[in-house]
């Protein structure tokens, strides 16, 4: 069957991440001439690693200035235990946010001067007492220039949006699927069970995805994840039983692969 996406296999997750980086670069230097910021739409956990520690490479030998960009980030966690919509600690090893400014904006930043940094100030996340002001947030600010996205190994989830999400589905505090609650002692290894995993979140929507990014690249590496890779090769729309099949109804969209893979796809 085809697919509405194309796959775009590499070698291995290094070479993936720098072609990808590559592609930010670039995006990033075209916005800064014409006088706008760039808006990269980033997913945490172990995925999109090597694609910052390539962009951060990348930024130091172009040089690039990076104070134009503004990360946007997908989700968060909301307290346990805590009526209301709480975002977790930003310092709990699991928060989205400690992700953020850990393993993106200080790698990316790395070798970069000041002036040339993606400042402080410049991470965006979904609030949960406002989760539609998020859309209309990177509505008004003329959307999201690439969005990486990533797969659940265990249930194709995409940010928190588990089976049977909504593909038009906007930002909103939704309740984790186990199945994802599970994924995540894998991506989070200082949760010792998945009762110490959070059960609600905030969430861009499938559909926040689809309307407000310009390019969207599904990022598929290592054996975990050759299932995902299997599901969504066999779909050419979207199947609400894998999320990540949502790949198939995005604007200017592909499937980055790495040989790992592919050999258990």
């Amino acid at each position: 069957m085809v697919s509405a996406a194309v796959e775009e296999p590499f070698d291995s997750a290094a070479a993936l991440g720098a072609s990808v980086a590559a592609s930010i670069v670039d995006g990033i230097a075209s916005s800064a001439d014409a006088g706008r910021p760039y808006l990269l739409g980033c997913p945490g956990g172990r995925t999109p690693k090597p694609i910052f520690e390539a962009l951060s490479a990348r930024c130091c030998e172009r040089p690039i200035d990076c104070s134009n960009v503004i990360i946007v980030m997908m989700d968060e966690y909301l307290r346990p235990g805590v009526p209301g919509p709480t975002l977790a600690p930003s310092d709990a090893h699991y928060s989205c946010r400690r992700f953020a400014e850990h393993d993106i904006r200080l790698v990316v930043n790395r070798h970069l001067p000041p002036e040339r940094s993606i400042p402080a100030g410049s991470i965006w996340f979904p609030d949960p007492t406002d989760p539609a002001g998020y859309d209309d947030r990177l509505a008004e600010a003329g959307g999201i220039d690439l969005f990486v996205v990533a797969s659940g190994a265990s249930d194709g989830h995409v940010a928190f949006c588990g089976p049977g999400s909504d593909p038009s589905g906007a930002t909103s505090v939704v309740d984790l699927a186990d199945s994802t609650r599970a994924d995540n002692l894998v991506t989070f290894p200082g949760f010792d069970s998945i009762d110490d995993v959070p059960t609600r979140g905030v969430s861009v929507g499938l559909g926040t995805i689809r309307r407000l990014s310009r390019q969207v690249r599904l990022v598929l590496t290592g054996t975990d994840k050759a299932e995902s890779l299997r599901r969504v090769r066999r779909a050419s729309a979207y199947d609400p039983t894998w999320p990540a099949t949502f790949i198939h109804r995005c604007t200017n969209a592909s499937i980055l692969t790495d040989a790992a893979a592919r050999g258990g796809a």
